[in-house]
């Protein structure tokens, strides 16, 4: 273990340095130092302030790791074997968290939190007095040296906790060493996704119970407040909310493609509203909840929600058995549909291939929550192509069609560059339409949130496709050896492990 306040000079010194660079000439004095203040941030260039926020984090990272040694050294020292004389108790603290949280400055949840990094990522004492490689050497590796924080040292260690009793020692650690590199390199969210994803194939047994116990725990209540707006509070497991979502994003996204067909130079005139519609995104949804409530006491009003579909995505596997309740129930047999529901959710498989996931939800479920909502809702899986529909049209036709997108969507999982969920991206031609004569195909398809798809295009990055990979070349002045970057849902699902 490296010394941490070398480790903490070293950042320091090269935040100065940062800061000196980013700063005026005339704001350096013949020494090459600049007295810190607002002045100086205000007068930073673009590239010098983005380089200095960058070093501040790091250095931030890395005080994260000292204090998370510092605070689990506080927890072990007030062990309650000690009892009044452990050390919160003599500061007059209840606890080891309420310390830190005291001397940090910082809630009991963050100091728990530090505590339990620390406890996780710190060498251990041996009986014989000597010190043995902490429990997650990986996550401390990283951690160490400022690449990750503590909150996400915590969301890999916490999780890797959960399944410790279901999984092998060597599988673990090679999900842990993926998630420690892997952190380090995405945003919070991503890692959240991969998470997920992890927990599901370290303890594929776990999954269904899980999602039996979050549908336990839904609920939708109402309270009117003094102004007298209704405040609506639910919580729903993702296979209530799946329809429910997906019938709002439906409605709100025929809006905001009839808005952006009115501002469109390419659209007519007359095209838009003859009052501009100058509701929000939250108001939006709102109103299309009252509209589908409104439908449902038989109201004609609703625009109509045909299209919208709730799609599952399972291995061959799960979806041939999801498919003999659906065939039962369309054979006329309801009641054997639902003793087949019962008989599959009891017997779940119990691998990986006994797993999947919905569009628009980065949870994975099990594929007896899958079967129930394919068979009650009617939701039937269809393979992907199927029909006779072809998926690559070429030059047939300009827009991508829904079953293009939903193959795509199998590839990209959202946005193939950030990972916006699934509801917030768009189909795009990688090699445009009209200007490169590109093909409406799959190999020619990317799915992009707004963000994206302008940033790809204003800064000349380039992507790979293939049917199961997805890669992006930053420009030279990115990466001037213009490494590929993976993109897509091989992102998050850490498919370099078993």
């Amino acid at each position: 273990m490296t010394n941490p306040l070398a480790a903490l000079e070293a950042r320091l010194d090269a935040l100065r340095a940062e800061w000196v660079g980013a700063a005026p000439a005339f704001g350096a004095d013949a020494r090459g130092r600049v007295d810190a203040g607002f002045d100086d941030v205000v007068a930073m260039s673009d590239a010098g302030l983005v380089r200095v926020l960058e070093v501040a984090g790091g250095l931030r990272r890395q005080l994260d790791g000292v204090l998370a040694a510092l605070a689990a050294e506080v927890d072990q020292r007030s062990d309650g074997a000690f009892g009044t004389e452990g050390l919160a108790k003599q500061h007059g603290h209840r606890n080891a968290s309420q310390l830190v949280a005291g001397a940090v400055g910082t809630t009991a949840r963050h100091a728990a939190m530090l505590v339990r990094v620390g406890a996780a990522t710190r060498p251990r004492a041996s009986f014989t007095g000597g010190w043995l490689p902490p429990r997650r050497p990986a996550v401390a590796g990283v951690l160490e040296v400022g690449a990750i924080g503590v909150e996400a040292a915590d969301a890999i260690c916490s999780m890797l906790e959960r399944v410790a009793p279901r999984t092998s020692a060597a599988r673990a650690e090679a999900y842990e060493r993926e998630l420690a590199a892997f952190a380090t390199t995405v945003p919070s969210s991503l890692l959240q996704r991969a998470l997920t994803h992890a927990e599901a194939r370290l303890d594929p047994d776990g999954v269904e119970p899980r999602d039996e116990a979050l549908h336990e725990q839904r609920s939708l209540t109402f309270a009117e407040d003094a102004s007298g707006m209704l405040r609506l509070h639910g919580r729903f497991d993702v296979a209530t909310a799946a329809p429910v979502k997906a019938a709002i994003e439906q409605i709100v996204t025929e809006v905001l493609q009839r808005r952006r067909r009115a501002t469109s130079d390419d659209g007519p005139e007359d095209d838009g509203p003859a009052i501009d519609d100058l509701r929000s995104i939250p108001q939006l949804q709102a109103d299309a909840l009252a509209d589908l409530a409104r439908h449902a006491l038989g109201c004609a009003e609703l625009p109509s929600v045909a299209k919208t579909t709730v799609v599952l995505r399972m291995s061959a596997d799960a979806l041939a058995a999801a498919l003999s309740p659906v065939r039962d129930a369309f054979a006329g047999d309801p009641a054997a549909a639902r003793d087949d529901r019962t008989r599959h959710g009891s017997a779940a498989p119990s691998t990986p291939g006994g797993l999947g996931s919905i569009d628009g939800f980065d949870r994975v479920a099990s594929a007896a929550t899958l079967r129930r909502m394919a068979a009650d809702a009617e939701i039937i899986p269809v393979v992907l192509g199927g029909r006779g529909e072809p998926l690559d049209v070429g030059r047939a036709k300009r827009l991508f069609t829904r079953a293009q997108r939903v193959a795509l969507a199998e590839r990209d999982g959202g946005c193939a560059s950030c990972g916006r969920n699934i509801g917030y991206v768009d189909a795009h031609h990688i090699s445009w339409w009209e200007r490169d004569t590109g093909p409406t195909d799959l190999d020619n398809g990317v799915l992009l949130c707004t963000h994206c798809h302008h940033q790809v295009h204003r800064d000349g990055w380039r992507i790979l496709a293939r049917r199961h990979e997805i890669w992006f070349v930053p420009p030279p002045h990115v990466d001037p050896d213009q490494r590929p970057r993976l993109g897509g849902r091989a992102r998050f699902e850490l498919r370099g492990v078993a």
